[in-house]
């Protein structure tokens, strides 16, 4: 008991050093470059943040994970990158523009079939996307969206892919998806069941993907080696993986990994 104690004392001494070195330095904005579907989550994350170090703040820089690695590659300006797949982070990593000492995994997600709330088109699984009257389905480009990837998986595994890829629209990332299927745009969608709960007034959930159907939904974080404030940006990823960070994040649907 003794020495649990000591341990807690010790990681909030820890803690507490570290707000404060955070909060000496002068005032820096860092640069947050995250998968979408992490929007909500995070912009609260980072107002909790700049409340306890008032010194920093966060900017964001949201979009499809490929193209925030293409954009670390070609040397923007990015303190701290989020992805909602491995590969993405991997890419990177494997170039030395992460550091693999900071690097975590977080939370995951669930990959599910929506469609518009006010649509009428019987659509009740995922079979039901090969009918002749499903015209329009979107998904995101799976060469540079995480949830296209698994969307792709998906519908090859179901033995879909092939019935279906005639009339699939590729969107730039996730939440364009969303977008889509809530603007009664196309008939149905493949998003994260995060993304399904942000417009859960605009958007039906028809299913959730079977999780043999595709890689594991896990997002990686880590500190971009060139990053300009190291101090400040290893304080916002203790801060997402903090209870008070996973707790936005399960708020907002997301599982953690721990």
């Amino acid at each position: 008991m003794l020495k649990k104690l000591l341990n807690i004392i010790s990681v909030l001494g820890l803690f507490l050093i570290s707000a404060s070195y955070v909060n000496a330095q002068p005032e820096v904005n860092i640069t947050v470059s995250a998968a979408i579907s992490l929007k909500n989550a995070f912009e609260e994350i980072a107002k909790l943040y700049e409340q306890r170090y008032p010194a920093t703040k966060v900017m964001f820089n949201f979009g499809a994970s490929g193209d925030l690695a293409a954009q670390i590659e070609g040397g923007a300006p990015v303190d701290v990158f989020a992805s909602a797949a491995q590969k993405d982070m991997d890419l990177i990593a494997g170039k030395k523009l992460v550091d693999n000492a900071t690097r975590r995994n977080f939370v995951r997600n669930t990959v599910v079939l929506v469609k518009p709330v006010s649509s009428k088109l019987d659509i009740k699984g995922f079979e039901d996307l090969a009918k002749p009257d499903i015209r329009m389905i979107a998904i995101g480009n799976p060469k540079t969206v995480p949830a296209g990837r698994y969307a792709q998986d998906v519908l090859q595994t179901l033995k879909l892919w092939d019935k279906v890829k005639g009339r699939l629209i590729l969107a730039e990332n996730v939440r364009q998806v969303l977008d889509y299927v809530a603007k009664n745009e196309v008939d149905a969608g493949l998003v994260y069941a995060t993304d399904a709960s942000v417009r859960a007034a605009d958007v039906s959930v028809i299913a959730k993907a079977p999780e043999s159907s595709h890689q594991p939904v896990v997002y990686p974080i880590a500190m971009v080696s060139g990053s300009s404030h190291p101090i400040q940006a290893k304080a916002f990823i203790e801060m997402i993986l903090s209870d008070d960070g996973m707790r936005i994040l399960q708020k907002y649907g997301f599982e953690s990994t721990r």
